[in-house]
């Protein structure tokens, strides 16, 4: 019996000593980190406050087309050469183009609204409407003006100014010419910085701009006449483009010409056009909202 207890108290006796011992053991200490001063690493992610840098400018386009109601015409306007890019295919009668800031082509027939491949003159339509027409007239307008953050697509009827919503397809009119018996005539151009033109006519024969169509400024955010630059020597003239300061006309005859301003008046310069088919009748004519504002030196 004594032996017995002998051996109980000394196997405790080993017991505790372990136990003791494994205080020592790396990993077990009760504050490793006692005494040490280094901070922490810096963190490593991006908490930046500054804003976003803005969006790259969009490039000048400098590049002008007009069109009949079934072929697609390009003006190189710092040389005045014209080129035939070809018939439209897959679409209805064009009435009018119109060119948003980058350049793209928009393009409508009397109910539906195309894009066009300006390398082949191939539509593909976005939207066909059932009430009304589309206007006749045709011009994206820069962004801050309907729009605070894109551009609009808007044209006349008569003498009121309409949007045309590129999500829907959908017209309406949003403002007014207001200028007593002028309505009109064929198309509008508008350009980022700069001004907003329209060819205008008298709807009776005693009327101003009965003859020949006149070219009058018009605010793009109410669609309302702010100066009539009177006479554009045309009549009929379906399509209006902006490049480096000069307007660009095409008239139901078939004629190009450049319009050149004065202090308080227009004058206007045949562009001629190399092997003109018999017939050429101009329904239209865009340019892009982002086409310089002065023309390069030559």
């Amino acid at each position: 019996m004594l032996a017995l207890r002998t051996l109980l108290v000394f196997g405790l006796a080993v017991s505790f000593a372990g136990c003791a011992g494994s205080a020592d053991r790396q990993g077990f200490e009760a504050n490793p980190d006692a005494g040490d001063d280094t901070p922490p690493p810096a963190s490593t992610g991006d908490f930046s406050t500054e804003p976003p840098p803005p969006p790259p400018e969009v490039p000048e386009v400098h590049e002008v087309y007009g069109h009949s109601a079934t072929t697609l015409y390009k003006l190189e306007p710092a040389t005045k050469a014209v080129t035939v890019i070809g018939e439209f295919k897959g679409c209805e009668p064009i009435n009018d183009i119109a060119l948003n800031e980058a350049s793209t082509l928009y393009a409508v027939s009397r109910k539906t609204l195309y894009t066009v491949d300006k390398n082949t003159a191939t539509c593909t339509q976005i939207h066909t409407i059932e009430t009304g027409d589309y206007p006749n007239s045709l011009s994206f307008v820069p962004k801050g003006t309907l729009d605070a953050n894109e551009e609009a697509l808007v044209g006349y009827d008569d003498g009121n100014y309409v949007r045309i919503d590129l999500k829907t397809g959908a017209r309406s009119v949003v403002g007014a010419l207001k200028a007593g018996k002028l309505i009109s005539s064929g198309d509008i151009t508008s350009v980022k910085g700069g001004k907003t033109y329209l060819t205008v006519k008298g709807t009776g024969k005693t009327d101003p701009c009965y003859q020949n169509d006149c070219l009058v400024e018009v605010d793009p955010k109410t669609g309302q006449m702010l100066k009539n630059w009177d006479s554009i020597e045309h009549n009929d003239v379906f399509g209006l483009s902006f490049w480096g300061g000069n307007v660009y006309g095409f008239d139901k005859e078939g004629n190009l010409f450049e319009v050149v301003f004065g202090s308080n008046k227009i004058v206007t310069k045949t562009i001629p056009i190399p092997q003109k088919p018999a017939g050429l009748s101009f329904y239209g004519a865009g340019s892009s909202t982002s086409a310089p504002l002065v023309a390069d030196p030559q």
